[in-house]
């Protein structure tokens, strides 16, 4: 059997061997991201690099990144979704392009060294072209090289074969994918994308175009007033990746990734605790093994179970699990449990998920919403039974008639018993009782359930599905100059913080946009008003004195030994960028800084308040 460390290890060689520097993977916690709430792709933490920053790597880099999707949660419960996952990928900053990448992914799909995969079954996809771009025959060339028949290429459009941009404007450019047969012995000879026998397993993104604003009109529409190009970049870039669990599926033979060792000792313990068959009750297996894998790790970046944004998502995973296991008779606290599993499966891969305390912190959420699951069961069913049933529509679906009545009852099951809004509707259609959307929107209580629950998941919803589209910046908002004003100003203020709070003061998280700045730092108590006019005045001082900002490049070490702040965890590769502001402020960092504070313009505090247990946030401006 191919392993998880096997794979990994190839891979990573592979391209050790062609030049790259392998870096670790980021938290599942991005920094300085407004855009999403949490790492989404391999390439997530990279997209600095490729709008110029310097990468402390060097221009080739390669690792594989823990990543962590809810767009698609709904999905969970089949062979091959997962919220939680890994991606192998290697990257290009304007350095190698698409022959190189094209030829050592084949070689490592191919060759008996790495992954051994017969060339016989490989089948590729390229970008077919189109007003924006012309087809990528460039990429058709080097695959008719290498030995691909035509006939195993496909031309598809830009919905499958194209990347970006990252917003409405950025890098951009086509993609080629690489598929495998696992249908038999012997592959078609002709490739049929519409064959779910031909599974992807790899996409090489050559970021080649730039896609910018051309005409906007005021008069019009925005939609309309706007008109758009394309033109070529001046960096070049590569960005691949590679789903982990996908291809140790496929390496194995293996139709159901459950089924594999990064799944399977927690589905055998589920068998144990319940006394179910997985053959037999195979959605809800998966979905409580998927959920709880997906919680360990957000436990494990420091993400506690809460109503409100990262805390909302990990509070939601855990319940929903619980609710799953309840269905297939687990009525016992079995969180903190499973959670040692995951641990043994990941924990010489990441250490995070080790120790007592994720399981713990399990463990509470489950007993919490124990309490009450029985009781908010026994509502629903209810609400259910006493609800007015309407004639079907043309759909064939029922109308519940008596929608504001449902609306109140669930929104009141939310809040009183914390039964997730979604996990009730996923109930009531589980008891046959189908549930219209459209209708259910126009319930007048609608509008606060909304507000009080679904904008936080689904605010989340759009957030990771805009990430999985490719439409994240990474780093920060953007580039631009109020926001990098506001980026080297959250250096400013952090160090005035240590100075006035005291030095148990880190920084939690951020979030800085052309508008505003967001920081969350350690510090259990409210800050005073005192208090933060002089961490204004501290930040206003240094913005006076037009202080130089500095860039050195050194080893994680060195920047340890020389007072600069950061996670030591050399997450950035083997050097780190340290930005100075003498003598104020040290800190390891990667995003773009303005070169002396007197760019700044002046600045202030506009609202202080918690965050989480001990964590506390500020919101800031210059004005």
């Amino acid at each position: 059997m191919f392993s998880r460390t096997q794979l990994v290890e190839k891979y990573l060689s592979h391209f050790e061997g062609r030049g790259h520097q392998r870096i670790p993977s980021v938290s599942l916690v991005p920094e300085n991201d407004p855009t999403v709430l949490f790492t989404t792709a391999g390439m997530h933490p990279l997209v600095p690099y490729f709008l110029g920053e310097k990468h402390p790597g060097g221009k080739r880099v390669a690792n594989v990144q823990k990543c962590l999707r809810t767009d698609d949660i709904e999905e969970v419960g089949d062979a091959v979704h997962h919220t939680f996952f890994e991606m192998l990928g290697n990257w290009s900053f304007g350095d190698y392009f698409k022959k190189e990448a094209i030829e050592w992914s084949f070689e490592f799909l191919t060759s008996a060294k790495y992954l051994n995969i017969p060339k016989e079954k490989i089948a590729i996809s390229i970008f077919s072209g189109d007003e924006d771009a012309p087809a990528d025959e460039e990429s058709f060339e080097i695959w008719r090289k290498i030995g691909i028949p035509e006939a195993r290429v496909k031309r598809l459009d830009k919905k499958e074969n194209w990347w970006g941009p990252a917003g409405q404007t950025g890098p951009c450019g086509p993609d080629t994918e690489m598929f495998v047969w696992v249908g038999g012995s012997r592959a078609p000879e002709k490739f049929d994308s519409a064959d779910g026998r031909w599974v992807e397993v790899w996409n090489d993104v050559f970021m080649e175009y730039e896609r910018y604003l051309k005409i906007q009109s005021s008069n019009l529409k925005m939609a309309e007033g706007k008109q758009f190009g394309f033109r070529a970049l001046k960096q070049k870039n590569v960005d691949t990746g590679m789903g982990l669990e996908r291809m140790i599926s496929v390496l194995n033979g293996i139709d159901d990734d459950y089924k594999t060792e990064l799944f399977w000792p927690m589905i055998e313990k589920l068998q144990e605790l319940s006394g179910k068959k997985y053959e037999e009750n195979k959605p809800e297996f998966r979905i409580i093994a998927d959920h709880l894998k997906a919680a360990v790790f957000l436990v494990g970046a420091g993400v506690q179970p809460t109503n409100k944004d990262r805390g909302y998502v990990c509070r939601r995973l855990i319940r929903r699990a619980v609710v799953k296991a309840n269905q297939i008779g687990i009525i016992a606290n079995f969180t903190a449990e499973t959670s040692e599993i995951v641990a043994r499966i990941y924990g010489e891969a990441y250490p995070e998920v080790l120790g007592k305390e994720v399981g713990r912190v399990l463990e509470e959420e489950e007993i919490k919403f124990r309490k009450n699951l029985k009781r908010a069961l026994l509502k629903l069913e209810k609400v259910i039974s006493g609800t007015k049933i309407g004639e079907r529509g043309e759909d064939g679906l029922i109308r519940w008639s008596d929608c504001k009545m449902v609306a109140s009852e669930l929104f009141d099951l939310f809040q009183q018993e914390g039964m997730p809004i979604e996990v009730s509707l996923e109930e009531a259609r589980r008891l046959k009782i189908p549930i219209v959307e459209q209708a259910y929107e126009q319930a007048d209580l609608m509008r606060k359930i909304q507000e009080e629950y679904q904008n936080r998941y689904r605010c989340h919803q759009e957030q990771s599905r805009t990430a999985s589209a490719g439409m994240f910046k990474g780093g920060l908002a953007d580039a631009g100059e109020k926001t990098t004003r506001l980026h080297t100003a959250a250096h400013l203020m952090l160090a005035a913080l240590r100075k006035v709070l005291g030095e148990h003061v880190v920084q939690k998280g951020s979030n800085i946009t052309p508008e505003r700045l967001r920081l969350d730092f350690s510090h259990k108590e409210k800050v005073t008003p005192e208090q933060l006019k002089g961490v204004e005045d501290l930040v206003n001082e240094q913005i006076k004195k037009n202080l130089p900002v500095e860039c050195e490049e050194m080893s994680v070490e060195q920047a340890k030994k020389s007072g600069a702040m950061g996670v030591f965890d050399k997450r950035y590769g083997n050097n780190v960028k340290v930005y100075s502001i003498a003598p104020f402020s040290r800190e390891i960092c990667g995003g773009p800084h303005v070169k002396t504070t007197g760019e700044l313009g002046r600045f202030k505090i506009v609202k202080e308040e918690s965050s989480s247990g001990g964590v506390r946030r500020i919101k800031a401006v210059l004005k």
